[in-house]
C-alpha cells in the first residue's frame, strides 16, 4: 500500500501512480526504504511524500506536476550515512545540506532520463543553501514542499505518540 504521510488516499492507483510508475519500484529507489531519514521516517517514504504533495501543488497551479512528481521520488536519491557525512563535515571537508541534491541528480540519472526542469528541482531542492536560485516554479515548490514533509515526519509521530497516550 502506497500513501503519503497525512494522506489517506491509495496513491497506487492515481493520476500521481501514472507519472513515476516506471521509476517507483526500481532497486535504486527501492534501496531508500533501508534508510532512516528525519528519524521516523525512511528515506523512500520521505521520497514519497515530497513526490505526491509537489505533484498536488503543481497540478492544482497548472505546473508541470509530473515532473515534480519524478524528481520528487528522487530528490534524496542518495546512500550514505548523513552522520558519517556529518563527522567530515566538521573536519572541514564536506557539507550534505548543498551537495546531497547533486550526487541525488547523478543517481537519477543513472535509472532514468531527466528533463532540465527535474534537474533543476532535484539539484536546487535545497535552496537557498544552493547558492543558485531555482529556474522554475516548480523548483520553489519542490523545496518548499521538502520542507513541509520534514516538518510533518518530525512532528506527526509525536502527536501520534501524544494522543495514544492521553487517551
Amino acid at each position: 500500500m502506497l500513501k503519503a504521510i497525512c494522506s489517506r488516499k491509495e496513491l497506487s492507483d492515481s493520476a500521481y501512480y501514472d507519472c513515476v510508475s516506471d521509476i517507483i519500484d526500481a532497486p535504486e529507489i527501492m534501496r531508500l526504504k533501508n534508510i532512516a531519514h528525519h528519524i521516523s521516517t525512511t528515506r523512500y517514504q520521505h521520497c514519497v511524500n515530497v513526490s505526491y504533495y509537489g505533484f498536488i501543488i503543481c497540478r492544482k497551479l497548472k505546473l508541470d506536476a509530473r515532473s515534480a512528481a519524478r524528481a520528487g521520488l528522487m530528490h534524496d536519491m542518495f546512500y550514505y550515512d548523513r552522520k558519517e557525512f556529518n563527522s567530515m563535515r566538521e573536519k572541514g571537508q564536506l557539507r550534505h545540506s548543498a551537495k546531497h541534491s547533486f550526487v541525488a541528480s547523478e543517481n537519477a540519472a543513472l535509472i532514468t532520463e531527466i528533463s532540465e526542469k527535474e534537474r533543476d528541482m532535484i539539484e536546487k531542492h535545497m535552496w537557498p543553501m544552493t547558492r543558485s536560485m531555482p529556474r522554475f516554479k516548480e523548483t520553489y515548490i519542490i523545496t518548499f514542499v521538502d520542507k513541509y514533509c520534514a516538518v510533518l515526519e518530525f512532528c506527526v509521530p509525536k502527536v501520534k505518540k501524544f494522543v495514544s497516550k492521553n487517551k
